[in-house]
């Protein structure tokens, strides 16, 4: 069934226009790399990276500063045109979705905060479900939880970009077999439930294609802020 989005304006979230920058410069400022015009997250940490604006020339000589050559990055929130020598491994439409007052958060009692001694485990439900980017050290950009059945972890959700005021919601993953029960659902309003506790507000980030997932979202509490693109590029070799 297709999502009936609407979009909800922030006036106060033009943070969120480039969320990877003002986490970089703002509350990730720790996990930087780069200058001024350009920053990216460690690789084992985030395959994003960001810069103030696409308009200023400079950007591609501080990306290529930053990124190894021939390097694999992702670039979401903007379109830019790139040179020669850059190469679109893939594109897609994104949206972006933030909180509501309609969003009631809990947290779950079942839910266990999830740290270095499971990444092993963390990597591979994202290899089974492919929620999106998670690299070994992802877990450090902020709080994961999830549920184990028969001790095997079988859903998962935690924190990934944070810019200054909010926080998003990333890896929300649950295994085929335990699918519909709500499993998700409860992590994603846990980790609402923290984000608000600390003061923050939660956004999230789905592949505009994916509106089974856009749906929940919805009827959980969270509406539409805006469109955006999101690449997969190659830097040059």
């Amino acid at each position: 069934m297709a999502s009936s989005l609407h979009v909800v304006p922030h006036e106060d979230a033009i943070v969120l226009d480039n969320a990877a920058w003002h986490a970089l410069t703002g509350p990730h400022a720790s996990f930087a790399i780069g200058d001024d015009i350009a920053r990216r997250y460690p690789e084992d940490v985030a395959p994003f990276v960001a810069v103030r604006s696409w308009d200023d020339p400079r950007v591609w000589d501080a990306l290529t500063h930053i990124v190894a050559p021939g390097a694999e990055i992702g670039i979401s929130g903007a379109d830019p045109v790139f040179p020669p020598g850059w190469e679109i491994i893939g594109q897609g439409e994104g949206v972006q979705l933030v909180e509501t007052d309609a969003l009631c958060t809990r947290p779950d009692e079942e839910a266990i905060v999830l740290g270095a001694d499971d990444v092993p485990e963390m990597l591979a439900i994202v290899e089974r479900n492919q929620p999106g980017p998670f690299r070994p050290r992802t877990y450090e950009l902020g709080r994961y939880i999830g549920i184990r059945r028969e001790g095997r972890l079988v859903a998962m959700a935690g924190e990934r970009l944070h810019p200054e005021g909010w926080t998003e919601i990333s890896a929300v993953a649950t295994d085929a077999d335990y699918r519909r029960q709500g499993l998700a659902s409860r992590l994603v309003l846990d980790v609402a439930h923290h984000i608000r506790a600390r003061g923050d507000r939660a956004l999230l980030h789905a592949a505009a294609t994916n509106t089974g997932a856009i749906a929940a979202y919805e009827r959980l509490g969270f509406a539409l802020r805006r469109r955006s693109t999101f690449s997969a590029v190659r830097t040059p070799a």
